[in-house]
């Protein structure tokens, strides 16, 4: 059998993956600087808002999704169950 040796599988490959994305988001936070908003109301003014506000909305949909996990999981063999037949009582 081949061992298929993949570029992510090499963790100096993940961290430089990590390390960009980290990258890129600090030059997107900081182009915040260089153009000019139009806003509605007024705290849409604040410098890194609208990167702020994306940030609070994803760690609540993940908070919240892990909490509604406990109210929608169901056992593993949920759609599997054995069927009960008159000789089990």
């Amino acid at each position: 059998m081949k061992d298929d040796h993949r570029w992510l599988d090499e963790p100096r490959n993940v961290d430089r993956v990590v390390h960009g994305l980290y990258t890129l988001c600090a030059l997107v936070f900081l182009a915040d600087l260089f153009y000019t908003k139009h806003p509605f109301f007024g705290f849409e003014n604040l410098f890194g808002f609208y990167a702020l506000y994306g940030f609070i909305g994803s760690v609540t949909l993940v908070l919240t999704a892990k909490q509604l996990r406990r109210v929608l999981m169901r056992r593993e063999d949920y759609y599997e169950r054995p069927e009960r037949t008159d000789d089990d009582d």
